[in-house]
């Protein structure tokens, strides 16, 4: 009953949690929040300073009593407390200009592929000590194809590979359901890590994890994309001095530095489509598979692919958005959509 009373006053909602960032889908507004899975925390209090892209702007530069946590880690997450403390705090954002009664929304949460039953009742446990009256669980590559208005409920094969911050995933669906995948712990922010490891054996340079994100979406590249070399600046602490050091680095250095890894989400990609029935196969090959995730964005990725795998590859629009905008579409169609849920591990 008291359920049903708040969940007047409530507004159904739809997130991506992810490893870098977390977005949220308000139904009948769209996308509402996109900021960084990141919580500052004062240690002497255990109270919370901030959450979101105030606490990344925090990241590297904080004194030692303020700890800067990020909870989810290759998607699923690490600290229970803090997941449910910054799902709490985004879940009051959304509703601080509503009723004053405590809000009891929905909710829909996009999770990777192969996650344990632990893992799921981590999320839902997490999500409902947050507020959210019910809580219903998406695989994140269904949630982006359905993102995506890719029509899988229909006997066809549909390929998507979902490149997120820690996880990349890869998924054959037919007929509302994964037939074959792949999940693998190499994503942005292994790209990131292959940035700073890169400066520290060519230049002795100690990078941010910040500075090497911004340099990966300033000038990363992948073979194919562009005989042109985009150059730019990369400051941080000199190994050997332990003073501050400016090094002018270019797209191709960059691209040595990524391309191991990038290498293993196209072997991931191959390996998928060798294990998927020849009929799905052939669907594939005719209509391509779709590139979803903010790691769509590196520069050549999908022409790489397509090369590797004679395979179309096609970047959805506005990648970085499919799964959240996956789990919005659900909440507006929950009846027809209710098959592409997971079952719930709490029950």
């Amino acid at each position: 009953m008291f359920n049903k009373f708040f969940g007047k006053f409530s507004q159904d909602i739809g997130i991506d949690l992810g490893t870098t960032n977390t977005l949220v889908y308000v139904k009948d507004k769209g996308i509402v929040i996109n900021e960084p899975s990141v919580v500052a925390i004062n240690t002497r209090n255990n109270q919370i300073i901030s959450i979101g892209e105030d606490a990344k702007r925090m990241v590297g530069k904080t004194p030692g009593h303020i700890l800067i946590s990020k909870p989810l880690t290759n998607g699923v997450i690490s600290d229970f407390e803090i997941t449910e403390k910054m799902i709490s705090h985004f879940l009051k954002k959304i509703h601080q200009e509503n009723f004053s009664l405590s809000p009891r929304p929905r909710v829909v949460i996009g999770i990777p592929l192969n996650v344990t039953e632990v893992e799921r009742k981590a999320v839902e446990d997490a999500t409902r000590s947050a507020g959210a009256k019910e809580v219903y669980l998406v695989e994140q590559p269904l949630a982006a194809a359905i993102g995506s208005r890719v029509p899988i409920q229909e006997p066809s094969g549909f390929m998507m590979v979902d490149l997120g911050g820690g996880t990349t995933e890869v998924a054959v669906i037919s007929l509302g359901g994964v037939v074959t995948f792949n999940s693998l712990t190499i994503a942005g922010q292994e790209l990131d890590d292959n940035i700073i490891q890169y400066a520290r054996e060519n230049f002795n340079l100690l990078l941010g994890q910040k500075t090497a994100e911004e340099i990966k979406i300033k000038i990363g590249s992948v073979s194919g994309f562009t005989n042109e070399k985009e150059e730019t600046v990369m400051r941080g602490r000199d190994l050997i001095s332990g003073l501050p050091k400016e090094v002018a680095v270019n797209s191709l250095q960059i691209r040595e530095a990524i391309i191991r890894s990038v290498r293993q989400i196209v072997e991931a990609v191959r390996d998928t489509l060798e294990k998927t029935p020849p009929e799905l196969v052939a669907d594939i090959y005719t209509r391509g598979m779709l590139l979803s995730g903010g790691g769509a964005n590196l520069k050549g990725l999908d022409a790489l692919i397509a090369q590797e795998t004679r395979v179309p590859v096609h970047i959805v629009d506005d990648p970085l958005t499919a799964v959240v905008r996956g789990t919005g579409i659900i909440l507006e169609d929950m009846d027809n959509l209710q098959e592409v849920l997971l079952p719930s591990a709490t029950d």
